[in-house]
């Protein structure tokens, strides 16, 4: 019921189940639990959720939910609860250590991707995907859902062998902002437990705790009064309750239960200031914490209508200060306020900003105001009205695609419930209480809730967060702070006016448009029309959505045709356009005119080519093509929000080398690619100097004056014969000069040799290595897909021996990539997340695994595991509107047939071990790879 995050629909299903009820609605009535999922106790208290859902087919979402999170933990036990969680991979009951990981990806469900938990300080989920295309994986998966509840063995080995891997994972949250935020949560959670509890633990605890100690932890909590299956799919409810009742029935509570018990954050009790710095933090914060009240739950009708209220208020306030970046000078880069959750059981009202170069005061200013403006004056009846549209359509949308909607989405609103109680009333009813309710808020009691929910000058914290100053600089101190916003408190803040706008985009479609010839693909199911002045389209409907069309185009040209000189008002000549707006319309007065529709679409200009992007509901496809003719007759030009995006990219920019971690990308890349200029490293403040308003303006409009030689393809729900009559009148009577249609090849080419660097930086212990492997080759579909293979076998090696074994890692692994343009090239780079004093050792497995791949090749078992997952992904992308759009557009860019689409499994499936082995023969050239390494900073020590 996360009001925030519902989607889009049409007007059409408005009418439609505005008939659906004609009962009254009582607001003190309890809200209805959805009738589509059944949810049950079992005598020993664990919960159940049960629904049926084709989407997508052969498949079901399980899920374990534990009421166990870190705040439970003893002292010594703290980082068990997410220990716990790794153990359940390694040997319960009915599988031993790595024989689950096994045995799933022998199904087709893949580690991380698919199998995955995560613990928090209040909860632990397992997640368990389930393909059911074989009659005993579900039951199987129940087992594993049964083991993870009641069955972890715990064995003193395994727990030994995993603390390596913890404790890399713990390694990797370490650098700036962990840091900062050790000293942030005491003074946020006012000396809350929850800010001695997180949820990964200490590192004393973890390299010395008995087993006995997580075993406790298990047997304490892991109950069934404290636990839900969830199970969301292609079953039949019946059987998955029998399932539930066979596999938990017989788990029983403890006879004397730890009482489970919540973490109290107390009120503060004066205003305070925190000011926190980092060397290696990438940007400046200030925030505005206010007193904490506890969470209101949505149990009535009335409830749910009070966060609607909350809800439209929330999208107007988010739009004010949105429109505060947009000035020539904004008081911040990005900033807003609003109501939040802060931990289970509270929540406060909150202002931040992300600093610019005005630093603090602006920014407090601007937020003080803003909130005393809504507070004092309330909302104007226009932005209420747009708010109402925009919800509106929320729910509609949503309730449009209720038959379309994948089941992850479904247990992740179950698992809210059972955690926090969020209702679930279904979005039947949902959308009816939108259309009964939603009219009668009027802006008077919206005003009303904003001056009560809108702190005034109470009891806060307020937090700057941000890099150490350099020479000349400073950063404010407590008091510094303090004063800013009582400075902001006392300053007189009038009401906002209103501008009014245009109430559409175009008075209506362009004359003179046609079809001069169509013809139909029948294997795929695709339209190819050729318009009257020469333009392209492939048209795909589908019905895998109710309410979804997608846009692309594409051309070659792109970045490439412009010279080194251009290369950075080339690079950033769409976001310069963007951030300007359209006709005469600023980007929020273009999101103030499309008000109700669910309607995007962005231009781009890549390295070799250019094109849209865009997506709408059914009812929103003509919006859509109108937005792409602007683009093509009426980009517009303001020095001001020119100045507003370069500067705030500059802010942005500012720090972005003092992290380790874009230093070393910037490291790869340009050991990678050398010292050409045109190598896409992390942007410095001084690349935006060199982004000129008109040059930017001129290569736009060079490239996206003309769609001569453009194809635009269209997936989704709508219907041939009603989208044609749109195509022809807006693409159809697109300008078609003489313009470049084939990109320019700039000479960038990786280096070659064995290329080591090595780069020390970052006050954390912790490493990373990146190994590339890079070259010519004769591109064909075959050996990208053969390629892709390898990396996908050697990521399986990666696990089990890297991790599993050796206990020196904990993430990280192969990505290859192949491409025909501008030349054949291919790629193939591992990434390694590790300690410093395990660099040496890891390269040393990882290219003895390269090694071994060349001389054996993989397993039949392991390819298998991979040819499996592809085939099981691929048969639900097949259902998937985005999939399609980017299949088409290969096959525009690369020249292919379409139908290659349904010969995947089959191409797939030819694969050998093989072919692999002589690929990574092949690919893997021990003699041309670079290598760059990050290590820890280290006095005296110059990078090498």
């Amino acid at each position: 019921m996360k009001l925030s995050k519902l989607r889009l629909i049409s007007g059409a299903v408005l009418l439609a189940c505005a008939c659906m009820a004609q009962a009254e609605i009582r607001l003190t009535d309890p809200l209805p639990l959805a009738p589509e999922v059944t949810v049950g106790k079992l005598p020993n208290g664990l919960t159940y959720y049960i629904k049926k859902n084709a989407r997508p087919a052969q498949k079901v979402e399980l899920r374990l939910v534990v009421k166990a999170g870190s705040i439970l933990e003893d002292d010594d036990q703290q980082g068990l609860a997410h220990f716990t969680e790794h153990m359940a991979f390694n040997g319960s009951t009915h599988f031993k250590r790595n024989e689950l990981i096994s045995y799933l990806q022998s199904i087709g469900v893949k580690f991380g991707a698919d199998l995955n938990a995560y613990t928090s300080f209040d909860e632990t989920v397992y997640v368990l995907p389930i393909p059911t295309n074989k009659k005993d994986n579900l039951e199987k998966g129940f087992l594993v859902l049964e083991d993870w509840a009641h069955g972890l063995k715990f064995n003193p080995a395994d727990i030994n062998s995993e603390r390596g891997i913890v404790l890399e994972e713990a390694r990797l949250g370490k650098g700036a902002s962990d840091r900062m935020n050790k000293v942030l949560y005491p003074k946020l959670l006012n000396g809350s437990r929850y800010a001695q509890r997180m949820p990964i633990g200490k590192e004393s605890v973890l390299k010395t705790f008995k087993p006995e100690a997580i075993k406790r932890f298990y047997k304490d909590w892991y109950r069934p009064d404290l636990m839900a299956v969830m199970v969301v799919g292609d079953v039949e409810p019946s059987q998955a309750e029998k399932l539930i009742q066979q596999h938990f029935g017989k788990l029983k509570n403890p006879a004397k239960p730890r009482p489970r018990l919540y973490a109290e954050v107390p009120q503060r009790s004066q205003t305070e200031a925190l000011v926190i710095t980092d060397k290696e933090a990438p940007d400046d914060t200030v925030f505005i914490r206010y007193p904490i009240r506890a969470a209101q739950e949505a149990v009535t009708i009335a409830d749910y209508r009070r966060q609607m209220i909350e809800n439209l208020y929330g999208q107007m306030l988010s739009a004010r200060m949105q429109e505060l970046t947009q000035q020539a000078n904004p008081p911040f880069i990005q900033g807003g306020s609003s109501m939040g959750k802060l931990v289970r059981g509270y929540e406060s009202f909150s202002a931040y900003a992300l600093l610019g170069k005005g630093g603090v005061q602006p920014a407090v200013d601007a937020l003080v105001q803003e909130d005393e403006r809504a507070r004092r004056f309330g909302f104007s009846q226009d932005e209420l009205d747009r708010a109402r549209k925009n919800m509106l359509r929320n729910y509609e949308r949503a309730y449009s695609e209720r038959d379309k909607s994948d089941s992850s989405g479904f247990v992740a609103e179950y698992s809210r419930n059972f955690l926090e109680q969020e209702a679930i009333p279904g979005i039947a009813n949902e959308l009816l209480y939108a259309q009964e309710l939603l009219p009668q808020v009027t802006l008077q009691e919206i005003n009303e809730t904003v001056a009560r929910v809108i702190p005034d000058q109470q009891k806060k914290l307020v937090v700057f967060m941000g890099a150490e100053p350099k020479a000349g600089a400073s950063v404010p101190t407590q008091q510094q702070l303090l004063d800013a916003v009582a400075q902001a408190e006392r300053q007189k803040v009038e009401p906002r006016t209103e501008k009014v706008l245009a109430s559409k985009l175009m008075d209506g479609p362009p004359a003179g448009g046609s079809i001069v010839s169509e013809k139909l693909n029948s294997a795929i199911g695709v339209t190819e029309l050729t318009l009257g002045n020469g333009v392209r389209v492939l048209l795909k409907p589908t019905d895998f959505k109710n309410d979804q069309v997608l846009m692309g185009s594409t051309r070659f040209g792109g970045q490439s045709l412009f010279g080194d000189a251009d290369i950075y008002s080339a690079r950033y000549a769409s976001a310069v356009v963007g951030s300007m707006g359209l006709k005469d319309l600023a980007p929020l007065d273009l999101q103030k005119v499309l008000a109700g529709k669910t309607v995007n679409v962005g231009a781009s200009l890549g390295e070799l080519s250019e094109g849209f992007g865009g997506s709408a509901s059914s009812a929103d496809v003509e919006s859509m093509l109108q937005l792409v003719t602007l683009y093509f007759h009426d980009v517009r030009k303001d020095a001001g929000l020119y100045q507003s995006f370069i500067g705030k990219q500059q802010d942005l920019a500012k720090n972005s080398m003092a992290q380790p971690e874009a230093v070393f990308y910037d490291a790869v890349q340009h050991a990678t690619f050398g010292d050409n200029p045109r190598v896409d490293g992390v942007p410095r403040a001084a690349d935006f100097d060199k982004v000129g308003l008109d040059r930017s303006l001129d290569i736009f409009r060079q490239r996206f004056s003309s769609a001569r030689n453009m194809t635009f393809i269209f997936t989704g729900s709508f219907e041939l014969e009603k989208i044609k009559p749109l195509i022809a009148s807006y693409l159809g009577t697109l300008p078609v000069a003489e313009v470049p249609h084939a990109y320019r090849d700039v000479g960038m080419r990786p280096v070659t040799g064995i290329v080591k660097k090595d780069i020390y930086m970052g006050s954390e212990p912790k490493s990373t290595i990146s190994i590339t492997f890079n070259g010519d080759v004769a591109y064909s579909d075959e050996q990208k897909l053969t390629l892709q293979a390898l990396g996908e076998v050697l990521n399986l090696r990666v696990i089990e021996v890297l991790r599993e074994k050796m206990s020196m890692i904990y993430g990280g692994g192969f990505e290859t990539s192949m491409g025909q343009h501008p030349y054949g090239h291919y790629s193939v780079a591992l990434n390694l997340p590790t300690g410093p004093e395990n660099v040496d050792k890891v390269i040393a497995a990882a290219f003895a695994e390269i090694n071994r791949m060349k001389a054996e090749g993989p397993s039949v078992a392991d390819l298998e595991k991979v040819k499996l997952n592809w085939i099981t992904r691929q048969q639900k992308s097949l259902r998937e509107n985005n999939y399609w759009m980017n299949q088409l557009m290969g096959s525009v860019t690369q020249g292919r047939d379409p139908a290659q689409i349904l010969r995947y499994e089959q191409r797939v499936r030819a694969i050998t071990p093989q072919a692999v082995k002589q690929a990574a023969q092949r690919y893997l050239d021990m003699h041309n790879y670079v290598q760059v390494v990050l290590y820890p900073e280290r006095k005296n020590v110059a990078v090498k």
